[in-house]
């Protein structure tokens, strides 16, 4: 009997450790003792498919971060819509580093310092809305809400940190808030970004 509750037990631990992982996918680029950012900027996210989070995916980030306490600044992606809206240049820059990033994943060091010039940030993140529904899963109904994340530090254009994680949520009756969600995920993977 003995026996058996030992080998319970240690199931059981090897099933805890198991279910305490960290981040679904993170990279951290090499030689990261000099990286310590104190103005960070979040670059409206892409919502893709997910127009319903456009806004409310960018506060949460953007709260998360000065949750932390670790910048001086955190500025909101509203500054940076307002550059957009106002300044033509470098919404023309934005537009051809998000371009070059996405499409042949290249963080282009000229346009990356300029939007850090611009912006007077040392770092901004691009983040990209994976998930953000009502979903069927193993004949469960859940929330589900996914974030990937890239930390660029300006004037290099070195992209330093890659993540990506998502949180389910299940339910029976009542649909969980897609932003209470979020706020758990961008809380979750903000504190494994370096700084």
């Amino acid at each position: 009997m003995k026996q058996i509750l030992k080998t319970m037990l240690i199931v059981l631990c090897v099933l805890l450790v198991g279910a305490c992982g960290g981040l679904r996918y993170s990279q951290l680029a090499p030689d990261l003792e000099n990286f310590h950012p104190t103005r960070i900027a979040v670059l409206p996210v892409d919502a893709g498919a997910y127009g319903e989070a456009s806004g409310t995916a960018d506060a949460i980030l953007v709260q998360a971060l000065i949750d932390t306490q670790w910048f001086a600044t955190v500025v909101p992606v509203e500054t940076v819509q307002t550059q957009i809206a106002t300044n033509e240049t470098f919404r023309d820059m934005l537009v051809d580093y998000l371009s070059k990033l996405d499409k042949v994943n290249y963080s282009d060091p000229v346009l990356s310092g300029k939007i850090g010039e611009t912006l007077g940030v040392d770092a901004f993140l691009v983040v990209t809305v994976d998930f953000w529904n009502f979903t069927m899963e193993d004949d469960d109904k859940v929330a589900k809400v996914g974030f990937s994340l890239k930390l660029v530090e300006s004037p290099t254009g070195r992209v330093v940190w890659k993540a990506g994680h998502h949180e389910v949520e299940d339910y029976w009756i009542v649909k969980p808030d897609l932003a209470e969600v979020a706020v758990e995920l961008a809380e979750m993977i903000i504190k494994e970004m370096p700084h």
